[in-house]
């Protein structure tokens, strides 16, 4: 059995991520909500919405391995990614803070005090990345190290102070952003959608939480003469890669859901409206003019601005008594009053259009006539409920014989 075990090193190896999946699905989620940003700059919360995605697109994109050694050789100073590296996880956090400060309640707070609080955050973080660069200048780290600066030098004096001040700074930010989304994301009255991406943010602010605590630790193991590097080195990184992958889909799910859903909406009100629509179509013998490329609410509208013309047109040959006897007839039946409703109207529809060159025109009365174009959608359905369509109109047109003394 210890033959098979494995180093925890060796066992989180198997499940890398690239810091370039997080990257690509950041700026998935920048570029969705870029035309907000642009047209919307003055908003402060859309300014700290495109600040967190642009920071966190830089973060993975310059502390991958490969370009963290590549600004290292182009500026020909060993580890000078390292106080980059850091100042944008820094920024990052402060700008995490900054979006849930300004980000209240669902909706942007404008107050004097809430610019108080964000220009104390601006300054605090700003303070820190300032620290990280002034430390860096002071520290001796000749050695560059790609993956594990962290635990490198976690006992190199200044260097040591900067990886603690970054690491504190950004936990900080994570433990506060992460208390603030769960409390929002549990309030009552958030869109579906919303809720949702609530929780992905709160929970990659929970594993970026775990990626400060994992270095931190293995740091302070150091100190302490033991070797925990594992940690920084081996579990940090994908647990950041994770949370940013969190995070970018906290951002997308409301607004990709919100178009699926809207998209899905509109595409079954035009389908339910088919039975009614071929209908419509049939009686009046009108050819609808195709227009190419036209998007799913150009297609309703058209699908339900043809039926309401239609039936204003069949409106004079309803006829009001047939309407009330199968209304009533549908609910001895058992149909409750809207299915009853669309029952109704959908026998009167159809006994118009059997006998409407018949039939002495009547003035529609204004209240029902609107009743009947305002329901297009449950009279359609009710065209599909063929054997219930069926009793209906056999159990009015029977009270209507027996009230007429018809044997």
């Amino acid at each position: 059995m210890t033959g098979l075990a494995l180093e925890p090193s060796a066992l989180l190896d198997r499940f890398y991520i690239s810091f370039w999946i997080p990257a690509a699905l950041l700026t998935v989620a920048l570029a969705i909500k870029l035309p907000s940003i642009i047209r919307l700059w003055r908003d402060p919360l859309m300014r700290a919405v495109g600040g967190l995605l642009l920071l966190a697109c830089a973060v993975f994109v310059f502390c991958t391995p490969s370009m963290i050694a590549r600004v290292n050789r182009l500026t020909g100073v060993p580890n000078f990614s390292a106080p980059l590296c850091y100042s944008l996880i820094t920024a990052l956090s402060g700008a995490c803070l900054l979006l849930i400060v300004t980000w209240r309640n669902g909706r942007a707070d404008r107050s004097a005090a809430n610019r108080h609080v964000r220009r104390r955050v601006v300054r605090a973080y700003v303070g820190v990345i300032i620290a990280l660069w002034g430390l860096f200048l002071l520290a001796d780290v000749p050695v560059e190290r790609i993956r594990d600066l962290d635990t490198y030098y976690a006992e190199t004096p200044f260097i040591r102070e900067e990886i603690l001040l970054y690491l504190v700074a950004h936990g900080a930010a994570c433990l506060i952003a992460s208390r603030l989304i769960w409390n929002w994301a549990h309030a009552d009255g958030l869109d579906a959608w919303l809720r949702w991406g609530l929780k992905l943010l709160g929970a990659g602010c929970v594993l970026n939480l775990v990626f400060s605590g994992s270095k931190l630790t293995a740091v302070v193991a150091h100190w302490c003469g033991r070797d925990l590097d594992w940690l920084s080195t081996n579990l940090a990184p994908p647990v950041a890669s994770l949370a940013a992958i969190l995070v970018a889909a906290g951002f997308i799910l409301p607004h990709a859901g919100q178009y699926l859903h809207d998209r899905w909406r509109v595409r079954r009100a035009h389908r339910e409206l088919g039975r009614l629509y071929r209908l419509m179509r049939a009686a009046s013998g009108d050819r609808v003019p195709f227009v190419l490329r036209a998007t799913p609410e150009l297609r309703l509208t058209r699908r339900e601005t043809f039926i309401r013309d239609a039936l204003l047109q069949l409106a004079r040959h309803i006829d009001p008594g047939l309407g009330l006897r199968s209304y009533e007839a549908a609910l001895a039946l058992g149909h409750p009053p809207e299915r009853a409703r669309a029952l109704a109207a959908a026998v009167g529809i159809l006994d118009a259009l059997d006998g409407a060159g018949a039939r002495t025109p009547e003035p529609a009365s204004g209240p029902d006539l609107a009743s009947l174009l305002q329901e297009i959608t449950a009279i359609s359905r009710a065209l599909g409920r063929v054997e219930d369509l069926t009793a209906v109109r056999s159990l009015a047109t029977l009270e209507k014989d027996t009230a007429a003394g018809v044997p």
